[in-house]
């Protein structure tokens, strides 16, 4: 039965809910030149959600509908920066939009739906929640791909990615039917007792099976990975940017529900430990090695993320509060570097130009020095140097394979780190040490708003890493409390 408190635990989701329904009826009475109104609406409306997420979260672990949602402070962390990469998303995209006649409200209503997915999935507890969150998240996100009708390849990469992912997602909900069918319920939280008195133990470990295949996929992680590029590459970039960011907090979110489930001490929990720890180094060695061969700058963030994936999900091996905490304030670095790297190639972008090239960045330095210092700032991060945030949330992560007892994982780690060095380094060799080419004109958008809120994200991610404390300390009590 609906109670109070249900409403009051799942009021940021219920008031998002609302405010796209009301932003996709107002939009329909707005002329084309109007649109700005919409962009600043849906601003507000994330705004307003994030502020809801903040103000109305609790001092411990509440639940609604009989423990299907769950509100606690790891999913507060998710909603709070996959809130924040939608509206730097917003604020990115625009011009972006603009040159293309893909400024419509369409794009802010389907990106506001993603953002709902992402919180259904941070605070699920429950399967069915669990699949309800990643549905609407990817629909949302097939939509999007596709958005540049005119665009053959952005209709190839909607393909690719609706296909692929729709086979993901029958073999994540395969999993899930044999996990009811072994333990008998589909709650989160009672799946860590029924795992260890299981009547049929293989028919569990199959259905575990498919639930990491389901979250790799999503993660984008190897053998799995063989949609990433080709979305990254024929959806528009600001599409790419949400992919790159906020799918990657929700798979987290996925991530962590799922595998918690089954708590240290349970019968499955070695299991899925190995399985994630091969999934982690094949990602590694994967992602870095072919992202040296690349020459489209966002084939090679799309093989950047596979690698990256790898990391986050070192965290996840030791299965305690620690390794949790790491992987969590890996994603939330991730998501941030992303939209920094992205947010660049947005801001150079024009009609009838798309900055996606690594080619296209040569001699970026004397034609707009504060670009290319952002973009240097973003590439110095993704590589993990020292003292940016990247360098470490790579640190946090290695540490808690090696306390997990799996030091060969993070030698794996180093080593391939070590190697993707080359190919970020190279994009900023363009930039700083080659001739520009000539006919490319690579002077930033105007919009003001675009390049403050761009070099305030730039630079977080050389402040967080001075001073990075602070946000670990909030991940850390987000599972240890």
């Amino acid at each position: 039965m609906l109670s109070w408190n249900d409403i009051l635990v799942m009021l940021p989701e219920a008031y998002l809910v609302v405010a796209v329904c009301v932003l996709l009826l107002l939009d329909a009475w707005l002329k084309p030149g109007q649109r700005d109104v919409t962009h600043w609406l849906a601003i507000a409306v994330t705004v307003v959600t994030g502020i809801l997420v903040v103000l109305g979260q609790p001092d411990g672990t509440v639940t609604a509908f009989g423990g299907m949602f769950i509100r606690d402070g790891a999913a507060e962390i998710i909603k709070v920066f996959g809130l924040l990469a939608i509206l730097l998303i917003f604020i990115f995209a625009r011009p972006y939009l603009r040159d293309r006649e893909l400024h419509i409200g369409e794009f802010y209503s389907l990106m506001l739906f993603a953002g709902l997915g992402l919180m259904l999935l941070a605070s699920a507890g429950n399967l069915i929640v669990v699949y309800l969150g990643l549905e609407m998240l990817a629909l949302s996100s097939y939509s999007l791909v596709a958005m540049n009708r005119d665009s053959p390849l952005s209709s190839e990469a909607a393909i690719k990615y609706f296909v692929l992912s729709a086979l993901a997602s029958g073999m994540l909900l395969y999993g899930m039917s044999m996990i009811y069918g072994a333990a008998g319920t589909l709650d989160l939280s009672q799946l860590a007792a029924a795992s260890q008195h299981v009547a049929m133990p293989n028919l569990l470990k199959f259905g575990l099976i498919f639930l990491i295949v389901g979250i790799a996929f999503e993660l984008g992680a190897a053998p799995f990975h063989m949609w990433l590029p080709d979305v990254y590459d024929g959806a528009p970039t600001a599409i790419t940017t949400l992919i790159a960011s906020v799918s990657k907090l929700a798979a987290f979110g996925l991530a962590y529900r799922l595998l918690s489930a089954f708590a240290p001490d349970g019968l499955m929990t070695h299991q899925w430990q190995l399985m994630l720890a091969v999934v982690a180094a094949l990602s590694m060695v994967i992602g870095n090695l072919v992202a040296i061969v690349q020459t489209n700058i966002k084939r090679m963030l799309g093989y950047s993320t596979i690698a990256h994936m790898g990391f986050l999900l070192m965290g996840f091996v030791g299965a305690d509060a620690e390794g949790y905490s790491a992987a969590l304030f890996y994603a939330v670095c991730y998501a941030l570097m992303s939209t920094a790297a992205f947010g660049v190639l947005l801001a150079l972008s024009r009609k009838g130009f798309e900055c996606d090239q690594t080619s296209d960045l040569k001699g970026l330095n004397r034609r707009s020095p504060w670009m290319a210092f952002l973009m240097l700032l973003a590439m110095f991060s993704l590589a993990g140097v020292p003292p940016f945030w990247g360098f470490y949330a790579k640190v946090l992560v290695l540490q808690s394979a090696i306390n997990a007892g799996m030091l060969w994982l993070a030698i794996v780690g180093i080593i391939t780190a070590i190697i993707g060095l080359w190919y970020y380094l190279h994009v900023i060799w363009v930039m700083y040490f080659e001739q520009p080419e000539e006919g490319v004109e690579l002077a930033p958008h105007k919009d003001h708003t675009l390049r403050w809120v761009l070099s305030i994200n730039g630079l977080a991610l050389l402040g967080v890493g001075l001073y990075w404390g602070p946000l670990l300390d909030w991940c850390r009590q987000a599972f240890i409390g």
